[in-house]
């Protein structure tokens, strides 16, 4: 039984992470395609707005190559190496998210600088309607992957739709930039290079959001109380347990791993306790698929009569 319950969870979480890996691979393809339409329109346009703009997408798309490559780790089975699966991968991957979206906005702020120092024309109006475009489309990835990054429980997956709505706010600010420097005028081509600046600050908000949330992981943050609680009840009600005096609960990539110290009558024999935390593990991993292994510590209780 036990065995079979691993083996389910153990697909459970390959599944997840080979529908996950699809949906990056989407990511992968437009933001290629959104990098070379950006970039082209920044140089023949004028508008440094949209080169930096074309920078950013350039970072989705490594990072999106890195989360997939996470993703793709992940999804490996336990080896010898690594007995508990290769799930740090995914956090991993997101950490690296997070120092690319550092560095890209590092870059936006140096070159603005540069930019509003150095006198320049303005850009062309025909650069609207291709960030118009562009916003779109970004919107559009960016709700999808969201809506995966929940169904799927994927931290990696919620870094990579930051980072797409962070590019939509870098375009949105291009935008803005571009429409400024050409309805007022002569004086005001600098517009273009002051939006980059604001883009900047709302990449760096969403690189330290996603890297907490990474470092969380890596570091096995406990998972929320109401997790942890519905376990708690869940092997509370298994027939001779007692007391539960301590559950925690870690995140590894798309599994969890549950260590609880169970209360058991303490007249009972070693083969009693070793059934009772057996029937624990069994029904903490039917009632919850994405737990891939509970170790137990049974403890004696001086309480005789268990709760049924």
């Amino acid at each position: 039984m036990a065995s079979s319950l691993s083996l389910r969870s153990m697909n459970h979480s390959s599944q997840l992470a080979t529908q996950a890996q699809s949906t990056i691979r989407y990511s992968i393809v437009v933001n290629f395609i959104l990098s070379v339409v950006k970039f082209a329109a920044g140089i023949f346009g004028n508008s440094f707005a949209l080169i930096a703009d074309a920078a950013e997408s350039w970072v989705d798309f490594a990072s999106s190559f890195l989360v997939w490559l996470g993703l793709r780790t992940a999804a490996l089975p336990p080896d010898k190496n690594h007995p508990y699966g290769h799930g740090k991968a995914e956090p991993l991957s997101a950490m690296f998210v997070a120092v690319l979206m550092f560095s890209v906005a590092c870059f936006i702020v140096y070159e603005a600088i540069q930019h509003i120092m150095t006198p320049h024309d303005s850009p062309h109006a025909w650069t609207i309607p291709v960030i118009l475009a562009v916003l779109v489309t970004k919107e559009i990835l960016y709700r999808f992957m969201k809506r995966n990054a929940k169904k799927f429980k994927s931290n990696a997956l919620a870094a990579e739709a930051s980072h797409q709505r962070t590019d939509s706010i870098t375009s949105l600010a291009a935008l803005v930039g571009i429409v400024v420097s050409l309805v007022a005028g002569e004086g005001y081509a600098a517009a273009d290079d002051w939006a980059s600046l604001l883009a900047a600050y709302f990449i760096l908000q969403q690189a330290f959001k996603v890297g907490k949330t990474a470092v969380s992981e890596l570091m096995d943050e406990a998972q929320p109380e109401e997790i942890v609680n519905e376990i708690r009840d869940t092997a509370l009600h298994v027939k001779g347990v007692i007391k539960i005096n301590a559950c925690f609960v870690r995140k590894m990539g798309f599994e969890w791993f549950v260590d609880i110290h169970i209360g058991l009558n303490g007249n009972q024999s070693v083969y009693e306790g070793h059934d009772i935390a057996h029937k624990v593990v069994d029904r903490i991993k039917e009632k919850f698929p994405q737990v891939y292994d509970v170790l137990t510590h049974i403890e004696p209780h001086e309480d005789k009569d268990p709760i049924s």
